[in-house]
Parts: structure tokens; C-alpha cells; sequence
């Protein structure tokens, strides 16, 4: 190393003991971005067979390559989930007694939820066939729609996030998002028949609830309106703040919906650019004409009058 090289080194060294919060240095190893990606891919070919493989899958040998896949699955995921475990625990040296047979119960308990996932995928894949008149059929669908790889991912890593496994919902969320621009955070509950048309620009918060055959269109925000904090000025973490949206439900583009007090009755239609703050009952109708808010029941097309937001 010559002496420019050494200088920065030296200098970068320097920074590492004056900087601290973002540096990890003689603590336990974290989960591994890459196998965690890794991760998200073989559970797609798990989800969707044949739809994510260069190869055919002859019938015969499905078995086979579906237990080779479990397996590979079950030993890479039980080390990333070892390490969550070691720091959700606070462990910070080499894995104690346990450590892994309960990473290993884990990973068997979240694939033993697999078949009912792909269940509900389908929904999520006739939704989109039915909600959107250019689709083709099935196979344009999961191979083309980025919805479905998000949507995909996001309820694996949703399983992860109620077996409190920390860390690896949200690196699995997040490479959905790099990937298709759609932001859906592990701890939202999303019931069946979901579809994001388009879907670039999407944003659902760790607290929403979102009913059965909900559509969404692109740009569409589900977030919170405000963030608490306590007597020392930190935000409270934990609290409901992002909103509720019930059954049947459209929101159209761009559409802006905050507070973890605010639900979205049952089919309603949100229009596009509404910005929204407050609870509206079923069967409405909500468009934006310059600032102002106006919302009809759907059915008879009186206006409907909603208290103030109070979060």
C-alpha cells in the first residue's frame, strides 16, 4: 500500500472510532442481504413452479425438485434467521444453546404456511386478470406484473413478521420495492383479491389493514398522518398510524389516504389526487374539486357530511 493509500486508511480508520451509530465491529454477524434476495427468488419459484425457472418442470419430477428446494431453503434461512434471532435476543457473541433448532422451527413453521399463501395469490392473480381489461391471461400475469412479485413477497415476509422474526420481513420488502417500485411494509395485513394496477409509487404503512378485493392504481399512498412522541421528544414506536380500508374498495392514482384513525368503508371509491384524512362511511364517492373535498354515498348520490379527524 503506498503512503496516499495508508493516509486514507488511516483517516478512514480515524472515522470509524469518532463516528459511532453506523458501524458494526466486533458484534454478531447481521442477515445477509444477498441470501436474504437469494431467499425472495426461490420462494417464487416455491409460489409460482415453472413461472421463475430457465428449465422446464416435467410432472414427474416435481416432487423431487420440490424437496430439494425446501431443503436448500430450510438451511440458508435457518443462519439468516439465527442471526435475527441472535439480535432481537441481544446476543452478541457466538449462537447459545437453542439458538439454532429454534431458527430451524421457525423456517419449517413459515414454509408450512406456503400452500395457504399460494391460495391466496391466486385470488391476487384472478383480481388482477379481472380488474384490468388489458390482461391477456394467468401467465402475462405473474410473469409480467410487478404487482404480483411485491404482493408475493411482501405476505412471505408478512409471515415472517408475525413469527417476530426481526430484520428479514423488511430487507425481503424492500428488494420488492427496489425491484418493482412498490413500497409495502411486512406488517400490513392485506386480505385476498388485492390488486395494484400499474403499481410504480405505491406506499402501504406497517399498520394498515386492507380488506378483501381492494384495488389500488399507481402512486397511491396509504400512510401516517402524524408520529407521536414522548416525554423526550422520541417518536413512539408501535402505535396504529396508518389507516384501514374495508372491503371492495378503489382508489384511483395518486390518491393520498393518512392516520391510523381514518378507515375507508366499504366499497367506496377514492378518486384521483384526493388527499385524505378522515373516516368515511361505506358506499362513498370521494373526488377533490381545486382544495376541496367532496364526498357522495354511491348509491344515492347524497352528500355525506364526517366529523373532523382527531389523528
Amino acid at each position: 500500500m503506498d503512503c496516499v493509500q495508508q493516509k486514507i486508511a488511516d483517516t478512514l480508520i480515524d472515522s470509524y472510532h469518532e463516528i459511532g451509530g453506523i458501524n458494526r465491529i466486533d458484534s454478531a454477524n447481521l442477515p445477509s442481504k444477498r441470501t436474504i434476495t437469494s431467499t425472495c427468488e426461490r420462494l417464487l419459484q416455491l409460489l409460482f413452479p415453472g413461472y421463475h425457472d430457465e428449465d422446464p418442470i416435467p410432472a414427474d419430477e416435481l416432487e423431487m425438485i420440490t424437496a430439494e428446494r425446501i431443503a436448500v431453503l430450510v438451511e440458508s434461512l435457518e443462519v439468516e434467521v439465527a442471526k435475527s434471532i441472535r439480535l432481537r435476543d441481544g446476543e452478541t457473541g457466538e449462537a447459545h444453546s437453542g439458538l439454532h433448532q429454534l431458527a430451524r422451527d421457525l423456517v419449517c413453521e413459515f414454509l408450512g404456511h406456503l400452500p395457504e399463501l399460494r391460495r391466496i395469490l391466486q385470488t391476487d392473480v384472478e383480481a388482477a386478470y379481472e380488474g384490468d381489461p388489458a390482461a391477456k391471461n394467468f401467465d402475462e400475469i405473474i410473469l409480467a406484473y410487478p404487482c404480483v412479485e411485491a404482493i408475493s413477497i411482501q405476505r412471505c415476509a408478512h409471515c415472517l413478521y408475525e413469527l417476530d422474526v426481526p430484520l428479514i420481513p423488511r430487507i425481503m420488502t424492500e428488494y420488492a420495492h427496489n425491484l418493482t417500485g412498490i413500497d409495502i411494509h411486512p406488517g400490513a395485513t392485506i386480505g385476498t383479491h388485492f390488486f395494484i394496477d400499474h403499481g410504480t409509487g405505491v406506499v402501504i404503512g406497517e399498520t394498515c389493514v386492507i380488506g378483501n378485493h381492494v384495488k389500488l392504481y399507481h402512486g397511491v399512498t396509504l400512510g401516517a398522518r402524524n408520529f407521536p412522541k414522548d416525554e423526550n421528544g422520541r417518536v413512539v414506536k408501535g402505535n396504529k398510524r396508518h389507516p384501514n380500508v374495508e372491503d371492495h374498495v378503489v382508489i384511483y392514482p395518486h390518491a393520498t389516504v393518512l392516520g391510523g384513525k381514518t378507515t375507508i368503508g366499504k366499497s367506496s371509491t377514492i378518486g384521483a389526487n384526493v388527499f385524505l384524512r378522515e373516516s368515511i362511511p361505506p358506499n362513498s364517492f370521494v373526488t377533490t374539486v381545486g382544495e376541496e373535498l367532496n364526498i357522495f354515498n354511491k348509491l344515492t348520490g347524497e352528500p355525506v357530511v364526517t366529523a373532523e379527524p382527531t389523528a
